[in-house]
């Protein structure tokens, strides 16, 4: 799992899409469902025909996307909601722990497999219930159209059900690589990017032409695009292959599947891209539907209500990536993101990703159900400029969220309508640790989180957005674990496994944390205690005799 700015794209030579840009960054990651939301502006471009995707529009004219309401008190909308502790507050969390990006080599073999096994082991000796791993579609369906090679993930399988842990498996549609905390590159299969190669249009476009080739745009999901399949047709083979292969492990040991649908994993656009210095934090963004499938899009839903004129492109005067709200005439204050055309764009523009999470998790849940294996999905933690009015970074990735609008809570009501657990991050954020130029608000946006959750009767599942160790950071995850205010985690993954971790401090702080979980987060004078140890703690070294022996062999 990526996380909100670990994985975003970097913009490649599609002719050369195999070469990777690293670009460590310092600032965030992101980077991981029920009743539907329908919008108003519901566009399907079929065959590239204008005249059916107006008719799909004509159909769901109602209600522009349902649970987007006006509140009479607007400026109250997004503080926390009144009410007591529930039952939930004294509730086991289970944490899981995400394993390195490369667990699975380019050749499809599990990387290391010594240093895994007494990562395992360790991990499991400090009370973690399980681990994460991003099962690759640029690495098992490498060789070409539905040939898969699972063998790493089967031998990954394998050695964590030998140690009693459980497995959360992520369906990686993305590519990784050129991005905050990626150590390597894994672009899309080869046979994918010559399809691109041959049509650019298939990837998500920036107002300037720039191409995106991380995530295949939503625009061409039902379009036989991938060599006579559709994306959508392509993942649910992916997901088909893997429920297969796995069927006998799912709902014992591989108790969560976590499916991918944008950047980083993430249901969003790729609208913060910061390879090759596109974009940098706290920059607003850019919104991405230039490619012509998205276009195409546009002027049917424009069309369909007589105003021809707002079909022709995406907002004129909303700025460049790096800017800031104030900067452009579109977020700034008192600007035009709240006009009637801005209702009609935005509602458009997050009513695709909508429709396309709900077309995803649709194929997920017919293909998985009856294997006791949950299902969740990531949404990214995107709160730069939360204190603004208009949101502005939030609205070019996709959520329609603003100082008028709750944007959550139509994504957690269609997730939930599917059964998925919503898996957010930003989990061990505190507003005073941010930049003040920001205007940032991660406590603010995952209390919102919470409430929608709670709201659409959603399951919600957490994780840090940035690698920290120490007890500041997981105190506050203890803290938006509660359900005091609005929906409590029901799991917890930890960002990532590496060598760092098993450092004495470290490890500490890392294994007082989890058995604070397991007890609901009752104790939390135990992470106030320093360095002194814990029984835990002691007796975890007892038995691997130390530290020390596990990091020799840990990701060296």
């Amino acid at each position: 799992m990526t996380s909100t700015l670990r994985c975003s794209p970097s913009f490649i030579n599609l002719k050369d899409s195999t070469k990777s840009q690293k670009t460590p960054g310092e600032y965030f990651s992101a980077a991981p469902c029920f009743a539907q939301t329908k919008p108003s502006y519901r566009i399907r471009v079929i065959r590239n025909s204008v005249q059916e995707a107006q008719l799909s529009f004509s159909k769901s004219k109602p209600s522009m996307l349902e649970g987007y309401r006006r509140s009479e008190k607007p400026e109250q909308l997004h503080q926390a909601l009144s009410g007591g502790h529930s039952k939930e507050n004294d509730a086991r969390v289970p944490v899981f722990v995400m394993l390195p990006l490369d667990t699975v080599t380019q050749r499809g073999n599990l990387n290391r497999p010594r240093a895994m096994n007494a990562s395992l082991m360790a991990l499991k000796s400090a009370g973690v219930e399980g681990v994460m791993v991003d099962a690759w579609w640029g690495l098992v369906e490498k060789d070409g159209p539905l040939r898969y090679n699972w063998e790493g993930y089967a031998e990954l399988v394998q050695m964590v059900q030998k140690h009693g842990l459980k497995l959360q498996v992520v369906m990686s549609f993305h590519q990784c690589g050129g991005n905050v905390g990626d150590s390597c590159s894994i672009p899309l299969p080869p046979w994918a990017l010559e399809e691109i190669s041959k049509n650019p249009e298939l990837v998500y476009t920036d107002r300037s032409g720039r191409r995106n080739p991380e995530y295949i745009s939503l625009g061409c999901d039902s379009l036989p695009v991938l060599r006579g399949r559709t994306p959508i047709q392509v993942y649910s083979d992916y997901m088909r292959s893997f429920r297969d292969r796995f069927r006998d492990f799912l709902g014992d040991v591989i108790v969560e599947v976590q499916v991918g649908m944008g950047p980083c994993g993430e249901l969003r656009y790729p609208s913060y891209p910061e390879s090759n210095g596109t974009w940098r934090f706290p920059g607003i963004g850019e919104f991405q539907c230039y490619d012509k499938y998205m276009r195409t899009s546009l002027q049917a839903a424009a069309e369909a209500i007589g105003k021809r004129d707002w079909g022709t492109s995406g907002p004129h005067d909303c700025g460049q990536y790096k800017q800031f709200p104030e900067d452009t005439g579109f977020f700034r204050r008192d600007g035009t993101w709240d006009s009637e055309y801005a209702e009609f764009f935005l509602e458009w523009y997050s009513g695709n990703l909508l429709e396309h999470g709900d077309r995803i998790l649709l194929a997920a849940r017919g293909i998985f159900q009856g294997t006791e294996a949950k299902l969740s999905a990531k949404v990214a933690g995107i709160h730069w400029h939360y204190r603004t009015r208009s949101h502005a970074p939030e609205l070019t990735a996709g959520y329609y969220n603003t100082r008028h609008r709750d944007g959550y809570l139509p994504i957690a009501r269609m997730m939930g309508k599917h059964g998925v657990v919503f898996n957010f991050t930003c989990m061990e954020m505190k507003d005073g640790e941010q930049a003040g130029n920001a205007e940032s608000s991660p406590e603010g946006l995952v209390r919102q989180v919470k409430m929608a959750t709670r709201s659409a009767r959603t399951e919600l599942a957490g994780e840090n957005a940035l690698e920290r160790y120490d007890a500041r950071a997981y105190g506050q995850v203890l803290e938006t674990s509660r359900s005091n205010s609005g929906n409590g985690l029901c799991a917890f993954t930890y960002l990532r496994m590496n060598k760092k971790l098993f450092e004495g401090e470290n490890w500490r702080h890392l294994v007082h944390f989890i058995k604070i979980m397991s007890e609901g987060g009752r104790d939390t004078k135990l992470l106030k205690r320093g360095s002194s140890g814990s029984n835990l703690y002691v007796g975890f070294i007892k038995e691997i005799k130390t530290v020390e022996d596990v990091i020799e062999v840990v990701l060296v």
